[in-house]
């Protein structure tokens, strides 16, 4: 039977004692960093390019012309109805969500490093695709191209995941989890903002700008990553033995054993799995529908210009990347004084998922200030990163040999689910763009969220289970 995972943590604090004294262990420290860095950077890259079509899809259109609340046209050159943006931001999901499965399977046979870094080179080169395709194509080249963008950002989680559960030992994992996924938000911070300033002062009409620059920064980060990051300790030449026994020990040592098969049958039946899967999709759905619409409902319904669009919709993210690094530290600390990975996972995604529930059902009444519509959302965001401390990072407890398998699953499934929110949002939203139909947007994520929320509670367990 699995036993409960503290007793893995009181092993992590004798170990790390015991091989401090050697005077090696800074080596690893300094790598372990150096690979939390690089996967944040990687992360925030992945979230850059994924967002930013949010905002340049809000200087593409011709908004008067497709009859939007704000009569003030922002010279857009393409006629799209909400329902055909709302198919061109699924679209990357469409791929995203291929290469789950068939990479978290892949990389624990061929590891994880070279299918993240020369997918996000796949994803980088196909956006400089995107101004021609949108210009000589229109919406279906353009959805194609963005498809392929998908294809190549799906292996960011799973092999995040699996890198993740090669470095870091189980009572650091729920801080740097959350480092890593945290710049998730770091990356739409800068990407609305900035896709705002290139859309409106940008070169070539502003917004194809907007894939140019990001596209050569996306490069520069693959080549980096592919040249400096190792697939584990055990493949680094700067840390010695006593570090490698370290890590392998504190990740490996009360883990199951490995019977060479991977145990689908058993993930199928397991219900603390299930929860994970349940609470990963609420995530996306909620999630999804403000990262791709929260610029067109700034715009549509509170009037706000391309340049403020960007800055005002980043604040959201701002604060869920500094308060999820706050219930970091709070649910490591609460593992580290014996309170059980289950109610550290459950008491963090209650916050996680309740909080922005509340605040999307709440925000449909506060449209009358800008102001107040912003403090909803920041609050609401704020909490939702409690979740990186949640189901987020769960997969780990349950098998850190599996986890790269486990997150591919839970996110294909999820993504799934989230890319029918921009759709959804664009169905609603085509039938007249006005504050009543936003909230019922609104309401269905909220709704979302809770009904996750609560499954997860139920089902979800911290113990290691393969």
């Amino acid at each position: 039977m699995p036993t409960e995972q503290p007793a893995t943590v009181e092993q992590t604090a004798e170990l790390r004692t015991y091989y401090e004294k050697d005077g090696d262990i800074p080596t690893y420290r300094k790598q372990r960093n150096f690979v939390i860095f690089m996967l944040f950077l990687g992360m925030a890259n992945a979230y850059v390019m994924r967002t930013n079509m949010s905002v340049a899809i809000v200087a593409m259109v011709n908004h008067s012309a497709i009859g939007s609340e704000q009569q003030h046209s922002q010279g857009g050159q393409f006629v799209w109805s909400y329902k055909t943006q709302g198919y061109i931001l699924s679209s990357f999901f469409y791929g995203y969500v291929l290469t789950q499965i068939p990479f978290g399977f892949l990389i624990k046979y061929y590891g994880a490093k070279h299918f993240l870094g020369w997918g996000m080179m796949l994803n980088s080169v196909a956006a400089f695709m995107v101004p021609v395709s949108a210009r000589e194509g229109g919406p279906v080249p353009l959805g194609i191209v963005r498809f392929i963008q998908g294809l190549g950002e799906g292996p960011i989680v799973p092999c995040t995941h699996s890198l993740l559960a090669g470095w870091i030992p189980p009572d650091e994992r729920s801080r740097a989890g959350a480092a890593v996924y945290a710049g998730a938000q770091f990356g739409t911070i800068i990407s609305m903002p900035l896709s705002g300033l290139l859309a409106e002062y940008g070169f070539d009409g502003g917004w194809p700008s907007i894939f140019y620059v990001f596209g050569v920064l996306s490069t520069v980060w693959c080549v980096l990553f592919l040249w400096l990051v190792h697939e584990s300790p055990k493949a680094s030449e700067r840390i010695s033995q006593t570090e490698r026994k370290y890590i392998e020990d504190n990740i490996w040592e009360a883990q199951p054993a490995d019977t060479g098969r991977t145990p689908f049958l058993g993930f199928a039946r397991s219900r603390c799995f299930w929860a994970i899967m349940v609470a990963h999709a609420g995530q996306n759905y909620g999630y999804e529908t403000l990262m791709t619409m929260l610029p067109t409902y700034m715009h549509g319904i509170l009037g706000v210009d391309l340049k403020a669009n960007g800055v005002l919709s980043s604040l959201p993210y701002l604060a869920m990347w500094l308060m999820a690094i706050v219930f970091a530290i709070v649910a490591d600390r609460l593992i580290r004084r014996q309170i059980s990975i289950t109610a550290t996972r459950k008491i963090m995604n209650s916050f996680g998922q309740y909080g922005p529930a509340v605040a999307l059902i709440v925000v449909g009444y506060a449209h009358q200030s800008l102001t107040l519509t912003i403090a909803v959302f920041v609050l609401g965001l704020g909490l939702n990163g409690a979740i990186y401390s949640g189901f987020k990072i769960n997969h780990l407890d349950l098998s850190p040999r599996y986890a790269g398998l486990l997150i591919s699953i839970t996110n294909c499934a999820a993504n799934l689910i989230g890319l029918t929110a921009p759709m959804v949002a664009g169905h609603i939203i085509h039938q007249g763009p006005n504050i009543g139909n936003w909230r019922i947007v609104f309401y269905i994520a909220g709704g979302v969220y809770i009904f996750c929320a609560t499954f997860y509670n139920i089902f979800a367990s911290g113990k290691p289970q393969w």
